[in-house]
């Protein structure tokens, strides 16, 4: 076990307060391609750019279109190791939230209770007509129509995310800032830290220690106490090894 992985557990263990601030490579492990990596949904071919399916002006044109795109990416996963390891902090009174960046709901299924979703869930839609908010798993499929319709008046749904040209909800932003504001450890893991106001979030910090997991470089690491590049699932999972090792949690 590295010395990287002691310093965490240490930290995390006496932290009177510790936030996690997640993004896209939290999932991967889960089999979900991350935005902006090599092999991420960002750089992927296709004929319309990714940037546009995934804006409002392009959805209130084409909603089927856009429908036949998320069914296309829209595949089963399970939360994984750093999912998991997260609820199981916050069970213990070491985690005092989860902030994300993810629109998959895997922290919510890991057991996490207090989560923050910076960009929505997909895995709620909300109605365009009346306002009814519908699991995805209970959504009404029409026969040769891939636009789900509204249960409660038949109206055209729409995943529960931020899109492209939308704004992000002030409340959700305001109780991030304050977690952030307030925390002593800050985890910020499997994020770019370029997509604002999101990446902005951190500035919000001035507590003890900075920890950055991600694969490459970011605009932050110049501030961070802790850079780790390995897998973020991996590293959690050594990390609950020591803090079980200490008996701090129990596996």
């Amino acid at each position: 076990m590295n010395s990287d992985v002691s310093t965490l557990a240490e930290w995390i263990a006496t932290s009177p307060s510790t936030v996690f601030f997640g993004g896209a490579g939290v999932s991967t492990e889960s089999g979900i391609p991350d935005f902006r990596g090599a092999n991420g949904f960002y750089f992927q071919e296709r004929e319309i750019p990714l940037e546009t399916v995934l804006s409002i002006d392009f959805f209130n044109r084409y909603p089927q279109a856009y429908w036949e795109w998320f069914r296309e990416v829209h595949v089963p996963v399970e939360p994984n190791g750093a999912h998991r390891a997260l609820a199981t902090l916050e069970g213990a009174g070491h985690l005092d939230a989860v902030i994300t960046q993810n629109i998959d709901g895997l922290h919510q299924r890991a057991g996490s209770r207090t989560v923050w979703e910076l960009h929505g869930n997909w895995e709620r839609l909300v109605c365009t007509g009346c306002g009814a908010v519908t699991p995805l798993a209970d959504s009404v499929e029409v026969p040769g129509d891939p636009v789900p319709a509204c249960p409660s008046c038949g109206g055209q749904m729409r995943p529960d995310i931020v899109m492209y040209g939308e704004a992000l909800d002030q409340g959700v932003i305001e109780a991030a800032v304050s977690t952030i504001a307030r925390a002593s450890v800050l985890i910020v893991a499997g994020t770019s830290l370029v997509v604002y106001p999101a990446a902005g979030l951190i500035n919000y910090f001035s507590g003890d220690h900075l920890v950055l997991m991600n694969a490459t470089p970011t605009s932050a690491d110049a501030h961070a106490d802790l850079i780790v590049r390995e897998p973020v699932a991996r590293t959690f999972g050594q990390v609950m090894d020591k803090l079980d090792e200490e008996g701090i949690i129990s596996s």
